[in-house]
């Protein structure tokens, strides 16, 4: 049970056929909807990703077992008080997930998979990596802190079903005081922009105040434009997995020094020797 994305499935579905309903009957010249190829493409991200973490949660689920039996710490999960700690801390710690995923490069080639639609709607939440390898390390400390790992996975899976909604145009601003505290489908549009002013912004999870706290935070003051600085163009699935890796592996092979190597596997998305 501590995995809620599977039992959301159907109401992923529910509302994403919602969502397309409502550009058929209620239209915005200013909003892009959907596309088929690229719904069909962010479907199948999400199904192998869901596949892959069949297998990935069971070593996730043993290595944070293993940190919560060496520490001596123990929250525990009858107080209301840990799991507002909890929440808190899931958040603080996504939010930084989330931006080291933006800047080092070798960890956005994972990423970046959740960028490469060019439009915005409830399919591109679930446009997800097949490498979800590289997230592991930044929960764990939470089982060093005492939580038991179904309490991790069971936050980690209630902050990925809240980010949902917020990948839609048909939701615009609202009520100041809910802006100013919580991760909103406006604050997320300006984090799926690729306009200069609009980039690396908007990490936060459930809450903003992450953003506003450490100054990565901008607020929708134009309609975004969705997708990469360097879009693809591609539709294949294996390919929007993967092609940032290979874009990696071909600067390294290109690169002449270790220096240069370093600088294109932990230097930020787009670092060249020549910047």
């Amino acid at each position: 049970m501590f995995d809620l994305i599977l039992y959301a499935i159907p109401f992923f579905v529910l509302f994403l056929v919602l969502e397309i309903a409502s550009f058929r009957y209620l239209p915005d010249d200013d909003e892009r909807g959907y596309d088929l190829r690229d719904t069909r493409t962010s479907l199948l991200m999400g199904l192998g990703n869901v596949v892959l973490n069949l297998g990935w949660k069971a070593v996730v689920l043993a290595v944070y077992a293993a940190a919560y039996t060496l520490t001596p710490l123990r929250m525990d999960p009858s107080h209301w008080w840990t799991w507002a700690l909890l929440f808190l801390a899931e958040d603080l710690v996504y939010y930084w997930y989330h931006r080291t995923h933006h800047t080092v490069r070798v960890l956005w080639a994972s990423h970046v998979v959740h960028h490469s639609s060019r439009y915005y709607n409830l399919s591109t939440a679930l446009r997800q990596t097949w490498t979800p390898f590289t997230g592991l390390p930044y929960w764990l400390v939470l089982a060093f802190l005492g939580f038991e790992p179904w309490m991790i996975l069971l936050a980690q899976s209630w902050s990925l079903l809240y980010q949902f909604f917020l990948h839609t145009e048909r939701v615009g601003v609202l009520w100041r005081p809910v802006e100013l505290v919580l991760n909103t489908p406006s604050h997320h549009r300006v984090h799926h922009a690729s306009d200069r002013e609009y980039l690396d912004r908007n990490y936060g999870g459930i809450l903003i105040i992450w953003d506003r706290l450490f100054r990565t935070f901008a607020p929708e003051r134009a309609r975004p434009t969705y997708g990469l600085t360097k879009n693809i163009t591609t539709h294949n699935p294996a390919k929007v997995a993967t092609h940032e890796y290979a874009d990696i592996w071909r600067d390294l092979r290109r690169a002449r020094s270790w220096a240069q190597r370093a600088g294109h596997l932990l230097g930020r998305p787009g670092w060249s020797p020549a910047r």
